[in-house]
C-alpha cells in the first residue's frame, strides 16, 4: 500500500486550500476560551455619491493554542462551523501589536 500522496492528490489539497476566503484583520478580543474576535475593515466606494467609506465587518474565529492577543494583525480563513457564530480558523499572524 502506498503511503505518499500523488501529484494529482497534493494538487487537489493545494486547490481547496486556495479556494477558501481568506480575510485580514485586527484582533479587538481575546477574552474566550479558543475564540478571538477579528474585525475586518473594507473600504468600498458608496454606490451613489462615489465617496469612500470605510465599511467593518467582526468575525469569531478559532485559535486553538490561545497565542494572538488583542491588536495582533491576522489572517483568517473560512471553514466549516466549529460552534454557533465561529466558521473562521486563525491562519497565520501578519503582524504583531505593538506593546507600548
Amino acid at each position: 500500500m502506498n503511503t505518499q500522496a500523488t501529484p494529482a492528490q497534493a494538487e487537489t489539497a493545494v486547490a481547496k486550500a486556495k479556494n477558501t476566503r481568506t480575510l485580514v484583520g485586527e484582533v479587538v478580543s481575546d477574552k474566550r476560551s479558543k475564540t478571538i474576535t477579528v474585525l475586518v475593515v473594507r473600504r468600498t466606494k458608496h454606490e451613489l455619491y462615489g465617496k469612500i467609506v470605510a465599511k467593518s465587518s467582526k468575525y469569531h474565529a478559532h485559535d486553538e493554542k490561545g497565542e494572538y492577543k488583542m491588536g495582533d494583525v491576522v489572517e483568517i480563513a473560512e471553514g466549516r462551523p466549529i460552534s454557533k457564530t465561529k466558521s473562521w480558523t486563525v491562519t497565520r499572524l501578519v503582524q504583531k501589536a505593538i506593546v507600548v
